[in-house]
This record gives C-alpha cells, sequence and structure tokens, in this order.
C-alpha cells in the first residue's frame, strides 16, 4: 500500500484531519497556558509545575476513561470529548478566569485526551485492515510528530501576535473544527458487540483489560517493547544543559538546545515513512527487536563527548529506530479482541506516559 491509496480513504482521511487538529488544539493550549501562568506569577516554578500538570491526566484517566470506547459507539465519544474540550478551552480564553480555575480547566482539558485517543486507537483498524493498518499508523505517527513541532512554534508565534486569551478561543476552534470533520467523514457505527448482556462498570472493565493486556504472554511482550519509550526519550529532558556542553557561547544555548529537540523527530519520521512505505509485512516483525535497540544504541556513543554534529546523526538514528512501534502497534491490534481494543490502548497509552515522565 502506498501513502495516496490510505489518503484516498474518505474515511480515514476524515480521522487523520480530526486527530491532527485535536492535537494541535492540546499544543496550543499547552504553550497559552504556561505563559499565561508566567504572566500572572513570574514564576518559573510555577510555570513549570502547571505544564507538568497536563501530562498528568492522561496517566490517571486513561485506564478508566478508556473503557468508554468499548461501552459506546467510538465516532460518538470522539465528537462528545472534542466539543467538550471547545467549551472547556472557550471558558479559559475568558479575560481574568482564576488561577485555580485555569488549572483546573486545563486538567479536564487533557483529561478527556485518553478517551479520545483510545477511541481513534480502536476505531483505526475498523476503517483500515491488514497492510493498510500499518501505512495508516505510520502516516498518523508522521503526523503526530510534525503537528507536535507545529503546535509549540505556531503556539508562540500566535500567542505574540493575538495574546494568549485570543489564541486559546482559536484554540477552541480547532476542536470545535474536528468535531465537524468527525460528524461529517466518519460513518456511524455500532457500540462494540459484547457477549454479556449485562453493562460491566467502568472498574470492572479496567481490571478486565488489565488481565488481558498482562495475562497474554505476547501482549505482554508488545506492551514492553512500547513502553522501551522510557529510555531513549531521555534526551528530550536534558537538550538544553546537554546544548550547554556542546558551546561555549550562552547566546548560542537556545539554538543548539532547538537543534538536538528536533533531531529525534526528524529521525522518527524518516523512520516512520521507510518503514510503512518500503519494508514489506512478513519482514516488520523480524527487524522489530533490532529497531528497538536502534533507538538506544546510538545513545552509549554520547559518553565519549562527541562534537554536535556527531550527536546530531546519533540523536537523528536513534529516532529512526523508533519506526519499530509501528511493527509493535499493528501486531498488538490483531492480539487484542475489538470489543476491549479502546481499553486496552488506553492502558499502553498510560503506561507510555508514565515511561516517559
Amino acid at each position: 500500500m502506498t501513502y495516496g491509496e490510505i489518503i484516498a480513504i474518505g474515511e480515514f482521511r476524515a480521522l487523520w484531519m480530526a486527530q491532527g487538529l485535536s492535537l494541535l488544539g492540546d499544543q496550543l493550549s499547552r504553550v497559552a497556558l504556561s505563559v499565561l501562568v508566567f504572566q500572572r506569577t513570574e514564576s518559573p516554578l510555577a510555570t513549570a509545575s502547571v505544564y507538568a500538570l497536563t501530562y498528568l491526566p492522561p496517566i490517571i484517566g486513561g485506564p478508566l476513561l478508556s473503557a468508554l470506547a468499548d461501552r459506546h459507539a467510538r465516532r460518538h465519544i470522539m465528537i462528545i470529548c472534542d466539543l467538550i474540550r471547545a467549551l472547556l478551552v472557550a471558558l479559559m480564553a475568558v479575560p481574568g478566569t482564576p488561577f485555580a480555575a485555569l488549572c483546573a480547566l486545563v486538567f479536564c482539558v487533557v483529561l478527556l485526551s485518553a478517551p479520545f485517543s483510545a477511541a481513534r486507537a480502536a476505531l483505526l483498524p475498523e476503517i483500515l485492515e491488514g497492510d493498510r493498518y500499518v501505512v495508516g499508523s505510520a502516516l498518523q505517527n508522521m503526523t503526530n510528530q510534525g503537528v507536535q513541532m507545529l503546535g509549540f512554534a505556531l503556539g508562540g508565534a500566535l500567542i505574540m501576535g493575538l495574546g494568549p486569551y485570543r489564541a486559546l478561543a482559536l484554540d477552541a476552534a480547532t476542536y470545535l473544527a474536528s468535531a465537524l470533520i468527525l460528524v461529517a467523514g466518519v460513518r456511524r457505527r455500532p457500540a462494540p458487540a459484547r457477549d454479556d448482556t449485562a453493562s460491566p462498570s467502568m472498574w470492572t472493565m479496567t481490571r478486565a483489560g488489565t488481565r488481558l493486556v498482562f495475562g497474554d504472554g505476547r501482549l505482554r511482550t508488545l506492551v514492553m517493547f512500547a513502553w522501551l519509550c522510557g529510555f531513549y526519550v531521555l534526551p528530550e529532558g536534558i537538550a538544553t544543559p546537554y546544548a550547554a556542553t556542546l558551546t561555549d557561547d550562552p547566546e548560542r544555548i537556545s539554538f543548539v538546545a532547538g537543534l538536538l529537540m528536533a533531531a529525534m523527530p526528524t529521525g522518527t519520521v524518516v523512520g516512520a515513512f521507510l518503514f510503512g512505505r518500503y519494508v514489506t509485512p512478513a519482514s516488520r516483525l523480524r527487524l522489530m527487536g533490532w529497531l528497538a535497540m536502534l533507538t538506544c544504541a546510538p545513545l552509549i556513543a554520547c559518553a565519549v563527548r562527541p562534537p554536535l554534529v556527531v550527536v546530531l546523526v546519533l540523536w537523528f538514528l536513534s529516532g529512526v529506530g523508533g519506526a519499530y512501534q509501528l511493527a509493535a502497534n499493528a501486531a498488538f491490534v490483531q492480539c487484542v479482541p475489538a470489543e476491549r481494543r479502546a481499553l486496552a490502548f488506553g492502558l499502553v497509552h498510560s503506561g507510555l506516559l508514565a515511561s516517559q515522565g
């Protein structure tokens, strides 16, 4: 399958665009909130703490709220999440909103990303089957990396030009646009069929999902592959102090740090493109272990303190190896029953965020 053939599928195109807009909204709200908090408190600690708060909700809400996408129609869950987030961000855009209220609102906005992402991940295999799913996942992976970088850059530019409150109002519009795209472009599907007629509680479903994921040796292995991200994500957290060791000019530290932070996502985009387009389905699982090692092995060479150009190449190669996640993701989908797929993805995503933290 080619990327052009995947984009030509109308339902995937709608899901792809909605996911991009929703993720862009998440990034814009993070940047705007950081600026608002710093303007009000002038405290770097408060600003950093509130930004860190945006990573906490998915870890808490993922295992619980992801089950909603296994109890109700997944398209319906995504639309509701977008509409509620649009309303919450619009409230954040009201000038004079108290600091505590801002924190609570952004917590809820990011919390709703858990059921939205779980529903999208569970819906994608129903739209794309077989090799189409791997290629579509690669395309979404590249888009997510690009949108994250664009969101930070665009967020700063918008806030500089419009101010944080107007930028938040525009952010609310991205969620509304995402909901409209889902309504128009993704067809209605019934809620996932279940064997039992009773409606179990979310706690019960969460426990059952945990037993499913960690009680199966295949799934447990694939989850461990996914959570390896906690090891090779390290460069993003130390890019700025690392940059200070690579240049003697204090004014160049931010520039070097930007290059370092961009190296790994760039490698991830290139690796996902090549892996999804040119590696045959039969070869992907065989390459998964080697590529997983490639994500970590180049970082070992940093122990000899190479120059900047070499470090950029090493971190780029580490990003290329991250393409193994596509094979792990596709195998995970094949092993999980369709009616439990959203919860399983939610559990894995929460653990992924925790390992990154």
